[in-house]
């Protein structure tokens, strides 16, 4: 996206520098709008900034914009390298003169609009570089996914599985070693093989998938394992979780 007015950067500010203060406002601008549109507002996340920084050196180089340049990592790659955890990631690219101009331009953009507008994301990192009489602008929006331990994971997936009356075994080990595994019946400790296995991959931890909740509404089983291990992601540029639920 280029925007553009009659002021000229390069008479403000120093070509290739990092711009914190246009940043910011940026980010100001950004929440001013949401709350415009009803929407909550986005918490600063400094993992973002950096991957948006990063890119935004990409844009200058090249002296156009784009979302990925030829030997560049994707966004999720990116960003999960400079420590972001997410389930939705987002982006805004944009040249122009100054901040107010680049926000009014993501506004008019029905595609940039939507991801700033957008209820789903919770966190941004902004990067913005002066160079060749131009601002270069990057939003990374996120929803963010917390860091939980696999006891946590367990827990909160152990709270759905036991609305339907199952039983929550206390020993993990079996159901983490068939998490750990694509496929398989692991026998638990008395020998005793699982009826069911459902194994999955989500960043959202507010649902069970929907085999293992028709499985659970059939009432032929009367307890569960429940285990997490870390989840193997192509190219790790996606932060989630991954469980495995054993029901006998």
């Amino acid at each position: 996206m280029f925007a553009q007015s009659r002021s000229n950067p390069d008479a403000q500010y120093t070509a290739g520098a990092d711009l914190q203060a246009e940043a910011e406002q940026l980010f100001a601008l950004a929440n001013q709008a949401r709350r415009a549109a009803g929407v909550a507002p986005l918490q600063w996340d400094q993992s973002l900034a950096a991957a948006a920084f990063y890119h935004c050196k990409w844009m200058v180089q090249a002296g156009q914009i784009s979302h990925r340049y030829s030997g560049e990592p994707d966004l999720k790659e990116r960003a999960a390298d400079r420590g972001a955890r997410f389930g939705t990631i987002e982006e805004n690219v944009a040249m122009g003169t100054t901040a107010p101009v680049i926000h009014d331009a993501w506004m008019k953009s029905p595609g940039h609009r939507a991801n700033l507008l957008s209820p789903v994301v919770d966190r941004v990192g902004i990067a913005v570089i002066a160079s060749r009489g131009m601002l270069y602008a990057v939003q990374d929006f996120a929803h963010d996914v917390p860091s939980l331990t696999p006891e946590q994971v367990e827990a909160r997936v152990a709270d759905m599985v036991r609305v339907s009356g199952i039983a929550i075994e206390d020993d993990p080990t079996t159901a983490r070693a068939a998490c750990a595994t694509d496929s398989g019946f692991p026998r638990n400790a008395a020998g005793v093989e699982p009826r069911f296995v459902e194994r999955w991959v989500n960043a959202d931890l507010n649902k069970l998938p929907q085999t293992l909740v028709e499985h659970l509404g059939t009432g032929k089983y009367h307890s569960a394992a429940i285990g997490s291990c870390p989840a193997t992601v192509s190219g790790g540029s996606f932060t989630a979780y991954r469980v495995a639920v054993l029901l006998y």
